[in-house]
């Protein structure tokens, strides 16, 4: 009988480690395309904040749709009178990154890409260039492992590149929250209270796609030590010799047990 117990104590124990040990969770990508829209912002640029309501009405971070949004706080307004808390050089190389890609001549806020390219007609809310995008076919598979942490987040993503773009695919994960305030004391902002949504504070590259197009990374993200609401993994596929983004995936956190 003391033998049968142990061997049921012992059972018990590694289905608990298996247990703990296990994704919280895990999403894949639609078959049809989840464009990406990436603004590139920063709170000392006084013609970013209509950009930001825009991308705050438009893209609800409470409610899932039919794109999926970013926000990037560029750091070359820091210089200007206010340092935005949120700007990173990381995001403004990428910006550059994207100006070359696009074959432009330079970078500016506030800048709308959708799928990797200028949206100019983002202030007309153009639903057709957004929607057009949502029914194209998708370019890439993309199949996410979340482990949220109380510091960090774990991810294993795995993503399967379609033949013909995955030359130099690479697959990127962010984290992004929303719901951030604040209030500028300097700068072409000063004296206003500004609302922040879909913001980025922390972006990795996972890794190139190899001769077969798949890429299968795993990888660790920190989470911000001031947070928003809705905490959000963002992965998606891209191809930075044109810009294009081939799939895209969002993973709302909240519903996640950390550990």
């Amino acid at each position: 009988m003391r033998l049968r117990i142990c061997a049921l104590a012992v059972a018990a124990a590694l289905c608990a480690a298996q247990a703990s040990a296990a994704p919280v969770c895990h999403a894949a990508s639609d078959r049809a395309a989840r464009p990406l829209i990436e603004l590139y912002t920063s709170e000392g640029c006084d013609s970013c904040p209509p950009a930001e309501r825009w991308l705050s009405s438009r893209f609800a971070p409470d409610a899932r749709q039919s794109a999926i949004a970013l926000a990037f706080h560029v750091d070359y307004w820091d210089r200007l009178g206010w340092v935005d808390r949120f700007a990173s050089a990381q995001y403004t190389a990428r910006q550059y990154e994207s100006m070359r890609a696009n074959r432009a001549t330079f970078v500016y806020t506030p800048q709308v890409l959708l799928q990797g390219h200028d949206y100019a007609s983002w202030n007309a809310d153009d639903a057709a260039a957004i929607d057009a995008a949502a029914s194209a076919a998708p370019a890439a598979t993309i199949g996410i492992d979340v482990t949220p942490g109380e510091r960090d987040v774990e991810v294993h993503a795995k993503a399967q590149v379609v033949s013909g773009a995955h030359a130099d695919a690479e697959l990127v994960v962010a984290y992004a929250d929303s719901g951030l305030v604040s209030d500028i004391k300097a700068g072409e902002n000063r004296g206003r209270r500004l609302a922040h949504d879909h913001v980025v504070r922390a972006l990795r590259n996972a890794g190139r796609a190899d001769a077969a197009g798949r890429i299968d990374a795993t990888l660790t993200l920190p989470r911000p030590t001031e947070r928003g609401t809705h905490p959000t993994l963002v992965a998606f596929v891209e191809r930075p010799s044109n810009g294009d983004v081939l799939q895209a995936l969002a993973v709302p956190l909240d519903g996640c047990a950390t550990h």
